[in-house]
């Protein structure tokens, strides 16, 4: 494990049209000891081919190519799954997620390793910033809390995917695969703060949301009955713990698209 290498997890998939973005955005950060961990998860586009020539060409202008780190999975599988390989390949002590639609600020690693650091902390997160098709901020934005426990975290997915970094170090590296179920990172948030850590909250926007109208996180009512299986499957809640903590989520999930 390189002590200080961040390690960044991007599942791939039909990201044809994000996807140099998100590479130029990895190589423009001004923390520079990453690699970037791209997962293509049998795409239906031309995300394969894509990822091989922008790869080629950053290599090219000088990159170290030890810091890409491109795996062809044999059949799609799932975000889930994408990420999990991606874990297990990491080299490095801390692991990023990032989504291949969404955004970072050029700040982003080096500002919340900093503040993982200075918590002494295993488990950061980030406010970020909706945006529309193009990224282009609306002006609503979610704050992150200081910190967050798991009974906490159970009223409020407050906790995005791209704004989150882990310490090995600190969380073992089996934990932090992901359950193979909808709604995969929030199971996660809950697994790794129900196992006794806390995740600490910076409240600075490092990240946009991208929302396509289309998006499966749009749909709200898609989105209530997976909260509602993890209260009750994944967790193993009581129908009444499951609607205490459900009227909480819907509440506070309301407020943040308002």
């Amino acid at each position: 494990m390189c002590d200080g290498l961040i390690s960044i997890i991007v599942p791939v998939y039909n990201a044809s049209a994000y996807i140099r973005d998100t590479i130029r955005m990895v190589t423009e950060q001004t923390y520079r000891n990453w690699e970037l961990i791209l997962v293509e998860d049998c795409s239906k586009d031309d995300s394969r081919s894509v990822l091989e020539a922008c790869v080629k060409e950053y290599i090219g202008q000088g990159f170290d190519e030890s810091k890409f780190r491109l795996i062809f999975k044999e059949r799609n599988e799932g975000a889930a799954k994408a990420r999990n390989t991606g874990i297990a390949a990491a080299k490095g002590r801390y692991i990023a997620f990032l989504d291949a639609d969404d955004i970072w600020m050029q700040d982003k690693l080096e500002k919340e390793l900093l503040f993982l650091s200075e918590k002494g902390a295993g488990f950061a997160f980030t406010s970020y910033e909706f945006g529309d098709e193009n990224a282009k901020g609306t002006g609503k934005i979610v704050h992150a809390p200081e910190k967050l426990t798991y009974r906490e975290a159970l009223s409020r997915t407050v906790i995005f995917t791209t704004t989150v970094l882990l310490d090995t170090k600190v969380i073992d590296k089996e934990l932090i695969q992901m359950p193979v179920v909808k709604s995969e990172d929030t199971a996660l948030w809950w697994k790794l703060l129900k196992a006794g850590h806390t995740a600490y909250g910076l409240d600075e926007v490092l990240a946009i949301y991208r929302r396509p109208g289309k998006s499966l996180s749009s749909n709200k009512f898609e989105a209530m009955k997976r909260i509602w299986y993890l209260y009750r499957k994944q967790e193993g809640l009581s129908l009444w713990e499951s609607a205490y903590y459900f009227v909480f989520w819907a509440l506070r999930a309301t407020l943040r698209r308002i």
